[in-house]
C-alpha cells in the first residue's frame, strides 16, 4: 500500500503558532512533516493560511473545530473555510457533559454528527470525532462512550484515535481499530508512559508496531498526525525529535 503521510496537530506547537504561523509552517516543512491539522487560525484568514500552505508544500490534514461551528447557520462558512485551505477532515475535538453525561445524551450526539455527515458529504468532506479519555470510563450499564458513539454513527464519521490519550484511561488503541474497521481515517500519534510524562514517541508504552500495522490493513488510515502536549525540549524540537522516531520506524 501507498506510505502513509505524516502531519502535525499544530495545537503541540500553539505558542510558536501564535506568535509566527508562517515561521513555524516553514520550519514544519523543514523538518519534513506533509501536512498540519489546525486548531485554531490565530487570527489568519483562509485565503492566508492556504497561501502559507501552498508557500511551504503542505496540506490541510484536518481542522479541530467546535460542534457549534458545524451546525445551523455556522456551517455553510465553516465548509467555505474549510474548501479554501484544502481541508476535507473536520474533527470535533470535544464534547460537553451535557451531549455526553447521560447514554441518551450520547446517542442524540451520534445522531447529530450523522446528520452533519450528510450535510458535508456532499462537498467532499467528512466531519468526526477526537478522543480524550472519558470515553474509555464505563457508563451507568457498563457500555463505554466511544462504543456508543461509534457504534450508532455512520462509518463515513471518521474516528479519530488519539493513541496516548486512551491510554491515560487504561484503553489500547488496538481493540478499537480492529472493531471500527476502516474508520480511522486520521489517527492521532501520542505518546504514553507511565514513569515519564514528557516521553516522547518512541520513549513510552505504545505498541507502535501494532497500531501501525492496524491503521495499515484494518482502519483505512489516510494521515498519521503527531500530537505532543508535554515538552521535555522546547516544542518544535520535540515534535522534530518524533517525527525523526518515526523515520527511524519506517514511517
Amino acid at each position: 500500500m501507498a506510505k502513509i503521510p505524516i502531519g502535525l496537530q499544530l495545537y503541540s506547537v500553539r505558542e510558536d503558532a501564535k506568535r509566527d504561523l508562517p515561521g513555524v509552517l516553514a520550519a514544519v516543512s523543514k523538518m519534513g512533516y506533509e501536512g498540519v491539522e489546525f486548531a485554531g487560525y490565530y487570527g489568519h484568514s483562509a485565503e492566508d493560511i492556504r497561501r502559507m500552505l501552498d508557500d511551504n508544500g503542505l496540506k490541510c490534514c484536518g481542522t479541530h473545530t467546535g460542534l457549534d461551528t458545524l451546525l445551523g447557520d455556522k456551517l455553510p462558512a465553516t465548509i467555505e473555510f474549510n474548501q479554501t485551505i484544502g481541508n476535507r477532515f473536520l474533527i470535533v475535538p470535544w464534547l460537553g457533559e451535557e451531549l455526553r453525561d447521560t447514554k441518551e445524551a450520547l446517542l442524540a450526539t451520534a445522531q447529530r454528527m450523522n446528520d452533519i455527515s450528510d450535510q458535508v458529504q456532499p462537498h467532499g468532506m467528512r466531519t468526526g470525532y477526537h478522543n480524550h479519555t472519558f470515553e474509555f470510563h464505563p457508563m451507568a450499564g457498563g457500555e463505554l462512550p466511544w462504543d456508543i458513539f461509534f457504534g450508532n454513527t455512520r462509518p463515513e464519521v471518521v474516528m479519530q484515535f488519539d493513541t496516548g490519550n486512551a491510554m491515560h484511561a487504561g484503553a489500547e488503541a488496538p481493540p478499537f481499530l480492529r472493531r471500527y474497521p476502516g474508520r480511522a481515517t486520521t489517527v492521532h500519534l501520542k505518546e504514553y508512559s507511565s514513569t515519564n510524562d514528557k516521553a516522547l514517541i518512541g520513549e513510552g508504552e505504545v505498541d507502535w508496531k501494532t497500531i501501525f500495522d492496524l491503521c495499515e490493513n484494518v482502519g483505512g488510515t489516510e494521515w498519521y498526525i503527531v500530537e505532543q502536549e508535554s515538552y521535555a525540549y522546547p516544542p518544535l524540537e520535540c515534535v522534530d525529535r518524533c517525527l525523526q522516531a518515526l523515520r527511524a520506524m519506517g514511517k
